[in-house]
């Protein structure tokens, strides 16, 4: 019932700009330029966790781009996900160069635990990768979502836990569900998420992809997009990769 609220009051209730506040518009133009007005980046956290895949970021977590993703995911602004999964397909497309021609991206996202979900009555990263996987479509690459991670275990509220700290909290705790791995057959896994703060999140989620379709990852391989990435963690210029 929460979920069905907050779609219909997004529809009818007057709304304000998600990232500065400014009545009357979901985001205004300066904010809009935050989010999607920079070039999508390789970046990558320090300690780097052991297995992380290579991950591009849109944007940098910091004002507006913060308002906007925390509009969005705590107070429940559903119409911004459009906005936000725009910014994801331009992550994925600076981290894949991915043209269609081979079979479809596979948006993977990392899945929030049950009682965040519940209490949020929405899953953010999920509809962001929907968002996203739409435009991708729309620019002519062939992608979709495939959102067969799920927790095996209770997991710690990550707030507050260092780098080390949240590795320990998520190692093992995330598997694909029975099935899934002949979905991650039929094409390229790009694994999203909203935010890269430590990585410890997405290296979790490589790992369980890599266990249930039989291989171990090397080093640095397999793709990642998120939205935002701390401004803690280190940024790569492409040109010297």
């Amino acid at each position: 019932m929460r979920g069905w609220w907050r779609e219909i009051s997004g529809l009818v209730l007057p709304v304000s700009c998600g990232g500065c506040g400014r009545p009357r518009v979901e985001l205004c133009e300066e904010c809009r330029a935050e989010l999607h007005g920079g070039v999508p980046r390789r970046v990558r956290p320090a300690p780097e966790p052991v297995g992380l895949p290579v991950v591009h970021a849109a944007a940098a977590y910091e004002n507006a781009v913060r308002a906007v993703l925390l509009a969005h995911k705590e107070r429940g602004e559903l119409g911004l996900a459009g906005v936000l999964g725009k910014a994801l397909a331009g992550a994925v497309r600076a981290g894949t160069g991915h043209t269609g021609a081979v079979g479809p991206l596979l948006l993977v996202p990392v899945p929030s635990a049950r009682r965040a979900v519940a209490a949020r009555g929405h899953d953010p990263t999920r509809r962001i990768a929907l968002a996203a996987a739409g435009e991708l479509r729309r620019g002519g690459t062939r992608a979709q979502v495939v959102a067969v991670l799920r927790q095996r275990r209770a997991v710690a509220d990550q707030a507050g836990l260092g780098a080390r700290q949240r590795q320990v909290n998520l190692a093992g705790a995330l598997e694909v569900v029975a099935g899934g791995e002949r979905l991650l057959a039929a094409g390229r896994v790009v694994l999203v998420d909203d935010l890269l703060t430590t990585g410890a999140s997405l290296a979790e989620a490589a790992r369980a992809v890599a266990a249930a379709c039989g291989h171990v990852p090397a080093p640095g391989s397999g793709q990642a997009a998120v939205v935002a990435v701390s401004p803690s963690a280190f940024e790569i210029n492409r040109n010297c990769q």
